[in-house]
């Protein structure tokens, strides 16, 4: 057990007794207790496996190879729409865990088991999105940029360029790549935070619009 999972929990404003039944139900596997990103995350031997996440409208348990558990009934549910091996398995009464808990331990065994064999999902390569013309020619003048957005991760190329892509006009794009190329050329994602205000590190939750000027 680590204690800083004792004081998240504790400081729950919602969803307290849900998430502490969860957390449980964790323990009672082989996975160990860390707290990472604010918040709590079950590992196998030094490897991320489950975040036990607390949202608005349920807790859930975030399976970071969850594409490649099996599922015939489609209970695991992909978290965004760009989201590739990531899975969640929400919650929104104690009851609801309560009738899933066989269910709930099946697949976390089943995610301990394929860290064990070292098994990963093969993820599809973003260049199965073309480049905007208008990328392709900044790019051509500006090497470090492309050089900076080839080092990102496949996910955050896919999420610029879908939403680079995502007008037919040619201005609007450029503006849309000027925009961001200070994002890219620091190594951040479409999502991910710059101000560091941020709840949910690394992903941006807003608070840099109530940052004071």
């Amino acid at each position: 057990m680590n204690a800083k999972v004792d004081t998240y929990i504790n400081g729950l404003k919602k969803w307290k007794q849900e998430t502490q039944l969860l957390r449980e139900i964790l323990l009672t596997t082989e996975l160990e207790e860390n707290f990472k990103w604010a918040v709590p995350c079950y590992t196998y031997n030094g490897k991320n496996v489950i975040i036990l996440t607390n949202l608005k409208d349920h807790c859930a348990l975030s399976f970071f190879n969850g594409a490649s558990l099996s599922d015939p009934n489609g209970i695991l549910i992909i978290p965004g729409e760009h989201t590739q091996s990531g899975r969640w398995m929400k919650f929104d009464s104690v009851a609801n865990i309560n009738k899933h808990t066989k269910l709930i331990k099946s697949f976390i065994k089943e995610a301990i088991e394929l860290e064990l064999s070292g098994v990963k999902l093969i993820k599809s390569k973003p260049s199965e999105l073309p480049l905007p013309v208008e990328l392709e020619n900044i790019f051509k003048k500006d090497a470090k940029l492309k050089k900076a957005f080839n080092a990102l991760t496949p996910g955050r190329q896919r999420a610029y360029l879908i939403y680079f892509s995502g007008t037919k006009n040619a201005q609007t794009i450029i503006n849309r790549i000027e925009k961001y190329a200070p994002k890219i050329l620091c190594g951040k994602g479409f999502h991910d935070c710059t101000c560091g205000l941020s709840k949910r590190m690394p992903n941006c939750d807003g608070s840099h619009k109530f940052a004071k000027t």
